[in-house]
């Protein structure tokens, strides 16, 4: 197992990264590695992301140096989303099952975490959000057809899409932590636009389902400050509160948010107007 640890970043110091400093601070560029759990420790947050990809033998998550703990969730709380093949959580002891699509929260303090795949030929991807947790909660598995599910935007606007909310206040209850994924329609390429904010909360994004010879163009940076990132598929976004956090795709996509700070209101956004934006 790996952890990268990203520092926070004053956004006035940001107004002057180019583009490889900008991607070095926020992006997140190998998520899965086969046969390995390989993790970003952000410092917005103290949220942790990152990816398990078992093949023929499970793979444990362990508390590296950085967590300060004997096990990796004593005070923290987990989401697991799968994006590959089949595969097994394995939670103190008890077993579960998840398809693509399916998502599990694992509540403060388990102590035996591990992840395996249902067949090495067509591995498990465990996309693999934590955040600090002041409470246990139960772990539970929720199936796509359980997600509270939304249908917002329009072709016109090229942002028809659908919304998937699991770690959810009216799905599952959690400390701090929210997730779930969007997946957007044939012929719409945005995310989020009109852009906001939340300086309440940081996000992060894993783009996925989006073709190796296509990219999403990631925005972020203070409004009147925009920068931009280009991202591959399976590629992560570490998104400060300061900053907007919008996508267009040179084709349509999925993507998994996650959302740790102040509240776990998903409506509680700072617009910006399009004209504002700079």
């Amino acid at each position: 197992m790996q952890i990268d640890v990203r520092h926070a970043s004053h956004p006035e110091a940001v107004r002057g990264f180019d583009t490889e400093t900008l991607r070095r601070h926020f992006l997140v560029e190998t998520v899965f590695a086969p046969g390995d759990i390989r993790l970003t420790y952000s410092h917005y947050d103290r949220m942790v992301i990152g990816g398990a990809a078992p093949l023929a033998t499970a793979l444990a998550l362990t508390a590296p140096k950085s967590i300060g703990q004997e096990t990796f969730l004593a005070e923290r709380e987990l989401g697991v989303l799968n994006v590959g093949g089949a595969g097994r959580v394995i939670v103190d002891g008890t077993s579960y099952s998840l398809a693509k699509y399916d998502c599990l929260y694992v509540g403060r303090g388990a102590a035996d975490v591990s992840f395996e795949s249902a067949d090495a030929g067509s591995p498990a991807k465990f996309y693999l959000v934590s955040t600090p947790a002041h409470a246990g909660h139960p772990t539970v598995l929720l199936t796509r057809d359980k997600a509270r599910h939304l249908t917002p935007g329009e072709a016109a606007t090229a942002n028809k899409r659908s919304i998937y909310q699991y770690i959810h206040p009216e799905v599952c209850q959690s400390c701090q932590l929210t997730m779930g994924f969007t997946s957007l329609e044939t012929g719409s390429i945005w995310n989020t636009m009109p852009s906001h904010t939340h300086d309440r909360r940081m996000e992060a994004y894993l783009y996925f389902d989006l073709d190796a010879d296509q990219r999403v163009f990631h925005f972020m940076g203070e409004p009147q400050q925009t920068r931009h990132m280009l991202v591959a598929n399976e590629q992560a976004i570490i998104s400060p509160p300061w900053s907007i956090h919008s996508g267009a795709g040179t084709k349509n996509y999925s993507f998994i948010w996650a959302m740790a700070g102040d509240n776990k209101s998903f409506a509680d956004m700072d617009h910006i107007a399009i004209g504002d934006l700079r």
